[in-house]
């Protein structure tokens, strides 16, 4: 079996050549020339208080893994964090009660474990959601436009669809794609309906059966949405799609040469946002399909990504 390394150098090698020999059209977005947020756009008041009656029970369930240094990561991406307690070396206190504390000191990669990707990450041949050219917006200090700061609270309609459960299996295999067809039989069957301003989660099985027990074999593929899948979602109006994988996407991917175009599909080309290594397993047992989905991330200027905990409340 080829490793993920050489699929994706592989595949990224065919994507940069195909870039430079058909450059990319760009069409700019319906929500207009200046837009910056996508698909958050359809978070509005009426949305939030239709979303909110979706809570009967007063449940709720952290959609973020707990993640460390040890949690693997698509390559080279990692976490350290440090404790330090400033100024108290040799046995000091501060203040006048002779206080102490500890803090914290993290040097992370913002992609890792649970996150979302904002529309400043993947793009083509340059070109990213509502006509950004690279040369313009991605500073090393930062980016200029998209930052993940600029999405507002997501309050929503969280549906789940179990796709390990239309297929019959606890954990669907790596490199197993599901269709627009298969999403839609998987819905149907669990009665779960997609609808515009949605999150649409997908439970594979991957996270709960590898990620503690193999980790290495977590991290070097998955199962996931095959091309018109993204596009049948993009078609469908939704706010954001996530799934219990590390990339949402299958990998190695189902054309070759063409990794992570789901991706392109959904931030690129309608900005839709992706949500990756969310905690999908409580939700599946409990046959939790529908749910108020409630995410603020942390709002650092200029982020691409952003480490998140959602929560399902139902």
């Amino acid at each position: 079996m080829r490793t993920l390394r050489s699929v994706l150098g592989a595949s990224l090698v065919v994507v940069m050549a195909a870039g430079i020999a058909h450059a990319q059209t760009c069409e700019p977005s319906k929500w207009g020339a200046d837009d910056e947020i996508g698909a958050a756009n359809l978070v509005t008041p009426a949305s939030v208080m239709q979303a909110i009656k979706l809570v009967k029970k007063g449940e709720t369930h952290p959609l973020g893994i707990i993640i460390d240094s040890s949690t693997p990561a698509f390559p080279p991406r990692s976490l350290s964090l440090q404790i330090v307690q400033p100024n108290q070396q040799g046995g000091q206190r501060l203040w006048g009660y002779d206080g102490s504390y500890n803090d914290d000191l993290i040097q992370a990669w913002l992609g890792i474990g649970p996150q979302i990707d904002g529309l400043g990450h993947l793009g083509q041949d340059g070109m990213y959601y509502n006509c950004n050219d690279e040369k313009d917006f991605a500073a090393i200090t930062g980016l200029t436009k998209l930052g993940t700061e600029k999405i507002p609270p997501i309050v929503a309609r969280g549906v789940l669809i179990n796709m390990a459960k239309h297929f019959g299996v606890t954990a669907l295999d790596a490199g197993k794609f599901f269709t627009a067809a298969d999403i839609q039989a998987a819905a149907k069957a669990q009665n779960v309906e997609v609808r515009e301003g949605d999150v649409v989660l997908f439970h594979t099985g991957w996270t709960d059966a590898y990620l503690a027990a193999d980790p290495k074999k977590w991290v070097s593929g998955e199962p996931g949405t095959s091309e018109d899948a993204a596009v049948w979602l993009a078609s469908k109006n939704v706010i954001a799609v996530g799934a219990d994988t590390w990339g949402v996407d299958v990998v190695p991917p189902e054309k070759e040469g063409r990794p992570f175009y789901g991706h392109v599909t959904l931030l690129k080309e309608n900005g839709i946002y992706i949500l990756e290594t969310m905690n999908t397993g409580r939700l599946a047992e409990e046959n939790v399909t529908e749910f108020l989905f409630v995410l603020g991330q942390a709002r650092i200027r200029g982020t691409v990504q952003m480490i998140i905990n959602p929560v399902a409340i139902w």
